[in-house]
């Protein structure tokens, strides 16, 4: 009976192992049906080796790329993958791939009719006690990667070219602020010189007339009777004035024009020394003389104040700080704006205040953002700000905004300084 017993427990035994070695198989089965659906969806070629370099595995990717299948591979060393030029790695596969991970090596594999460049990535296998057993190397076409690519540096180049068009946008809104301040300019040079070359033309024909009589041999007492009739001698007087003035309205005129040439100058214009004092005051005035209102203005800046960089483009940041100083004290009852700059040790800064109802707490770090403004719509494109701070950060400075200590806004801009010998004044 004994025996019999020990019999049926050994049986029931036996079955209950059956049962669990039968619901392990179906585990496993689960497990590397899941596994071998994965790998077969890839579309990244997969290869598993040894740490010998032999192949131990590949996926239905490799299979396609190549040509051959899996068990054809099974066994074969991992250079018979690669072509002759991308020998070395799989060579020096004990000495490199299992030591580190390798990230992005392109490498030329064997293809079904010429090579195929990939890019490669590879990690070390272990076992459960930590011992390298071999490597799983991964490796992605590169001419997938090179499509992304292209595809981004098309969206890159388009990018650039919006910005571009936005740049030219605003300053062409900078231009049309700046129109009817520029006109009234012009327009008081030409007109003295309008009005002198016009004196000018009445005096030449006395003088005509005067120098006539005397080739004539007219007497002496006719010629003095008509040089006062003429009033010759005044004429002689006011020729040098008339001059004078007729010249300053021209080069007023030229000046003038030379500052619209440098503003609208193209943004790949050749860096130079200037002087920024010239810059601001120019910037300053132009957009104050299309003010609706009288403002209080006091420029501070030291003489020379010299700047390296395009100079039409810092013209082009100033108006754009000085416009929104005077948009923000249109309706302040005693509007207000100061310019002031100085020379520190190793850069020159150059800051803008206002009266006005400053900036927003919240809104500081958002205020260099394209499109970002709080001005009525048709006010403001949101892009002066944003344009400003990039060309600042072109020429190597930087632009800031916060509190003036008038109540309103200020802004800062801080640039490297010229090499020139001269006086120095401290940053506040």
């Amino acid at each position: 009976m004994d025996v019999i017993h020990k019999m049926d427990e050994t049986y029931e035994n036996l079955v209950r192992y059956q049962i669990e070695l039968e619901q392990k198989n179906t585990e496993l089965e689960e497990v590397q049906t899941f596994i071998a659906s994965v790998q077969s969806s890839m579309t990244d070629v997969m290869i598993v080796c040894d740490v010998e370099g032999r192949i131990q595995q590949v996926n239905k990717s490799l299979e396609a790329l190549t040509g051959r299948a899996a068990a054809d591979w099974v066994g074969q060393p991992l250079s018979a993958l690669f072509a002759p030029s991308s020998k070395a790695l799989a060579e020096s596969f004990k000495e490199r791939l299992l030591k580190q991970p390798v990230r992005d090596c392109e490498v030329s594999m064997v293809g079904t009719e010429d090579t195929v460049p990939l890019s490669l990535n590879c990690s070390t296998r272990f076992d459960p006690r930590r011992r390298p057993v071999g490597a799983v190397l991964i490796g992605r076409p590169v001419g997938e990667l090179r499509r992304a690519y292209e595809a981004l540096n098309k969206a890159h180049d388009q990018l650039k070219e919006a910005q571009k068009n936005l740049v030219q946008a605003e300053k062409m809104a900078s231009l049309g602020r700046l129109v009817a301040g520029v006109a009234h300019e012009l327009n008081n040079p030409i007109s003295f010189v309008y009005g002198n070359v016009h004196v000018l033309q009445r005096y030449v024909h006395k003088l005509d007339e005067y120098l006539a009589a005397i080739h004539a041999g007219d007497l002496d007492e006719a010629l003095e009777a008509q040089r006062k009739r003429l009033r010759i001698d005044k004429i002689l007087a006011d020729l040098a004035p008339l001059m004078e003035g007729t010249l300053e309205g021209a080069e007023r005129v030229r000046d003038l024009v030379e500052d619209l040439r440098r503003f609208s100058g193209g943004q790949k214009s050749r860096s130079a020394s200037f002087d920024l004092s010239h810059v601001v005051k120019t910037a300053a005035h132009w957009v104050l003389k299309g003010a609706r209102r009288e403002i209080d203005v006091r420029i501070d800046l030291p003489e020379p104040f010299l700047a390296v960089g395009h100079a039409g483009q810092l013209h082009q940041v100033v108006m754009n700080l000085v416009q929104n100083a005077v948009d923000a004290v249109a309706e302040h009852p005693a509007p207000q704006l100061r310019v002031r700059g100085g020379v520190a040790a190793d850069m020159l800064w150059l800051e803008i205040h206002d009266n006005g109802p400053g900036i927003a707490p919240a809104d500081l770090e958002h205020i260099f953002e394209p499109f970002f403004t709080r001005k009525p719509v048709g006010r403001g494109t949101g892009l002066g700000l944003s344009i400003s701070y990039g060309i600042v950060a072109e020429h190597g400075g930087t632009l800031r905004a916060g509190a003036s200590d008038l109540g309103g806004a200020m802004f800062r801009i801080e640039l490297p300084r010229e090499a020139a010998d001269g006086g120095e004044a401290e940053a506040p």
